[in-house]
């Protein structure tokens, strides 16, 4: 059961990272598959929020409960706990530096979804069928 929990916290840890790619660099989906903004925009506000906030993210949480019920108390050295934790749990992250971050996000996503509503307004090319029975020969 130990070793169940030190696996479901480090799958936690994978979707926390997949998610904050998402927030950070889905917009660029939006870009090229427009309906990914229905679920991006959400995703992004809520990053946003949690970061100028200083709120601690769910996924926080469940995952040290998981590790807890693991028996984990510290971090061994496996790919995700080594590489990918400290992109998501720096040790040096100050208040200062989730306010910047939290910004950049916002800066990043308002750049891209000005993008995407300038191109959405943009004329489409409209092909004309030309009607074989009105042709000229």
């Amino acid at each position: 059961m130990a070793a169940l929990s030190r696996i479901a916290a480090d799958g936690i840890v994978a979707l926390h990272v997949a998610f904050v790619l998402f927030v950070v660099l889905g917009g660029v989906l939006a870009l090229r598959w427009r309906r990914v903004a229905w679920v991006h925009v959400p995703a992004a506000i809520w990053g946003i929020v949690v970061e100028l906030a200083g709120w601690v993210c769910p996924l926080t949480p469940l995952e040290n409960w998981l590790r807890a019920q693991g028996g984990s108390h510290v971090y061994r050295g496996d790919f995700v706990e080594h590489y990918i934790l400290p992109l998501l749990y720096p040790a040096d992250l100050t208040r200062g530096a989730q306010i910047l971050l939290g910004s950049l996000v916002l800066v990043l996503n308002l750049v891209v979804y000005w993008r995407v509503a300038a191109s959405s307004r943009l004329p489409r090319p409209r092909l004309h069928r030309v009607d074989e029975t009105t042709q000229d020969d």
